[in-house]
């Protein structure tokens, strides 16, 4: 269940999203796990929709991604999408993957379309079998009542949520070509969230025409530089789920290529979204209080600054640290030291914040515990590292790790 207690990262406001041509939204309750509670988001989507996806790298996928993997193959694009909360469908064998074709042919019926066409998500507590016949009349309700202005979108980001205590939602504006074409996202997630592809859940919306090839090559692109660079736990989802879809109804010239340079505005309106997206999620991470940044230069190369920065993002011993708002810089070297990665211990600078806290292998000769200190009292904090030796540079997002971590997670199948 969702916490009623709102993180104090959360914006002070979310941004109210404009209406897409080709896509309308209902929510509803069908009591999958908890009674009385949002838990279906249903998105028509117009003929013709074409849709990327990327997820977990986890060899133990729920039913729902691998489901998704197999309708983008089928290449029948996209006409709906059913995500549901408080049950991931995942470690459910057999009958997981009757569910999601239940499921599918039951929304297939409420949008006239092949099952291929449905993508699906599920999250929430795996290793419970999910009955999908609680999605019968439900779906056909929703494709039924389904719109597409701000409120709509307001209660689809709402109705994905678990332990979220915000909703997340992102909105761009762009032109491609001189046409004007919109950019929408959701997201859910603040635990178990460790980039490879989380329970993380996002789904992006454009009116933009673009081709299954060129969609997926800009959504691969972005996720590298947005939600593989956020990390709460450590801890990979069997569910992570990240899909965009295009209506085409913005009626854009045709673009073939990803590396067309008239949809250099739009990738980069993209890349953007998800990055801001990915953010919200680091700041509603589980019992977080603090949003940290964690910035590696100097590296042998780009890869290797990730790992790196990673390494010390994902460190229990480095979030506990900020959230007892400590200018431990030895935690830091040591998660540097154990990536595996090459470096040099009598190269290497920290920084928290602006103030160098480390240089050359040693501590910084004009060391202050208290500018230090002052830093690390901040509710956004960023640890920079530089490795001195190449040009290898990373940025990923983390949050603190607290006491309430521990409590909501030991409470979450109650």
């Amino acid at each position: 269940m969702s916490s009623t207690e709102i993180s104090p990262l959360a914006p002070a406001t979310s941004p109210s999203l404009p209406e897409i041509a080709g896509v309308r939204i209902a929510t509803a309750q069908a009591a999958i796990r908890y009674k009385n509670r949002t838990d279906v988001l249903y998105v028509a989507l117009a003929e013709g929709t074409e849709v990327a996806g990327v997820f977990t790298r986890s060899r133990c996928p729920s039913a729902p991604v691998d489901w998704c993997r197999d309708a983008l193959k089928s290449g029948k694009g996209a006409r709906a999408l059913v995500v549901n909360s408080g049950n991931a469908n995942a470690f459910t064998g057999l009958k997981g993957r009757e569910a999601v074709a239940l499921t599918a042919d039951i929304a297939a019926r409420a949008a006239d379309c092949a099952p291929e066409a449905v993508m699906i998500a599920s999250t929430g507590v795996i290793g419970e079998p999910l009955d999908a016949r609680k999605f019968e009349g439900v779906l056909a309700d929703c494709a039924g009542r389904a719109e597409g202005g701000a409120e709509a979108w307001a209660q689809a980001a709402q109705a994905i949520m678990t332990t979220d205590t915000f909703p997340k939602l992102a909105t761009r504006r762009v032109e491609i070509d001189g046409v004007p074409v919109t950019i929408n996202g959701i997201a859910k997630g603040a635990g178990m969230i460790a980039p490879d592809m989380a329970t993380m859940l996002s789904f992006a919306f454009t009116d933009a025409a673009l081709p299954q090839d060129v969609l997926q090559e800009l959504l691969s692109a972005g996720t590298k530089t947005s939600f593989n660079c956020v990390t709460v736990d450590g801890d990979t989802s069997t569910s992570d789920t990240l899909l965009l879809f295009a209506t085409g109804a913005a009626g854009n010239a045709a673009v073939t290529r990803a590396d067309d340079p008239r949809l250099a505005g739009f990738r980069a309106a993209l890349d953007d979204l998800l990055i801001e997206l990915a953010q919200l999620v680091a700041r509603d991470g589980e019992g977080a209080n603090k949003l940290v940044t964690v910035k590696v230069e100097g590296a042998e190369s780009d890869p290797s600054a990730h790992r790196i920065a990673m390494s010390i993002a994902n460190s229990p011993l480095v979030k506990t640290a900020v959230a007892g708002e400590d200018a431990n810089w030895g935690r830091v070297v040591m998660a540097v030291g154990k990536a595996g990665e090459p470096a040099d211990r009598d190269r290497l600078a920290i920084w928290f914040g602006d103030v160098r806290v480390a240089v050359q292998g040693a501590r910084d000769p004009d060391y202050s515990e208290e500018a230090a200190s002052a830093v690390m009292r901040r509710p956004e904090i960023t640890v920079r590292v530089d490795l001195g030796l190449g040009q290898g540079r990373a940025r990923v997002w983390t949050c603190d790790l607290t006491k309430a971590y521990v409590a909501i997670n030991g409470d979450y199948r109650s």
